[in-house]
């Protein structure tokens, strides 16, 4: 089956608005970001975003959170993005942060049909415990929390129920890819990309370089094609047009 889209634009054109998304990337680094950039030219708002942290200012997903496209994010890490912080702070955004390595387990539970599972990540905190800001009201009072989870004791430790994440769209950058949707990621850029694509419902990749069915050794593919329904090959230029969060030199 040849699930190559003719462009970016076709290939997010039915994301509806109030759409739920899973994102790769860390950072900067293999972040879809010409699917992200289609996505901000569609105009589908009121975005439900599931993404280890929500891009930097103005790249990335920062350039949906910055036209106020994105409603909830489900991620663990906010660091390089003020707008980001300036929304939640201010009630704009509906923020759930998860242990990283527990969202990376519940992507990867969504795709592999897994309901739910127990971890010791966040026993004895307010994950656990609920209590967690998800949305403050403009005075910087709490307007909704997180829930108590349920905690289980095996072999004398406790642990904690997390459930698994499936969302509606997932978008993701990939090294190489062929027209049956088989995937490989280049080094550090695979990060999330592989977990997301699990997730996702329908799901498109951007991908550097396409190949012909055939061409991918079967011991390289790191994402069967079954996880992929549309992939759009980048022109060079794209495929090149990689930002760096921070640049630092030696003196």
């Amino acid at each position: 089956m040849d699930k190559v889209s003719a462009s970016a634009e076709e290939a997010v054109a039915d994301i509806p608005d109030g759409a739920s998304l899973a994102v790769g990337g860390f950072g900067l680094s293999g972040i879809p970001a010409v699917l992200i950039r289609a996505l901000y030219d569609q105009g589908a708002t009121g975005l439900e975003v599931v993404s280890n942290n929500c891009g930097v200012d103005g790249q990335g997903l920062g350039v949906l959170l910055g036209a106020g496209r994105i409603a909830r994010v489900t991620g663990s890490y906010v660091g390089e993005n003020k707008e980001f912080a300036r929304q939640y702070l201010s009630g704009e955004l509906e923020v759930e942060l998860v242990p990283q390595g527990t969202l990376a387990e519940r992507l990867r539970a969504g795709g592999a049909g897994i309901p739910a599972f127990y971890t010791p990540a966040g026993v004895g905190t307010q994950v656990a415990n609920g209590g967690l800001p998800w949305r403050y009201a403009p005075d910087r009072s709490v307007a909704l929390a997180s829930p108590v989870k349920e905690i289980r004791t095996f072999h004398d430790r406790r642990y904690v129920l997390e459930h698994a994440i499936t969302t509606d769209f997932a978008l993701v950058h990939a090294w190489r890819g062929d027209r049956h949707g088989n995937l490989v990621f280049r080094k550090s850029a695979a990060n999330f990309n592989p977990l997301a694509a699990m997730a996702g419902r329908v799901t498109l990749a951007e991908v550097e370089e396409l190949v012909e069915p055939g061409a991918l050794d079967p011991d390289e593919v790191q994402l069967p094609g079954i996880y992929v329904q549309r992939v759009v090959e980048l022109t060079a230029g794209q495929a090149d047009a990689k930002q760096i969060e921070k640049r630092t030199v030696r003196a």
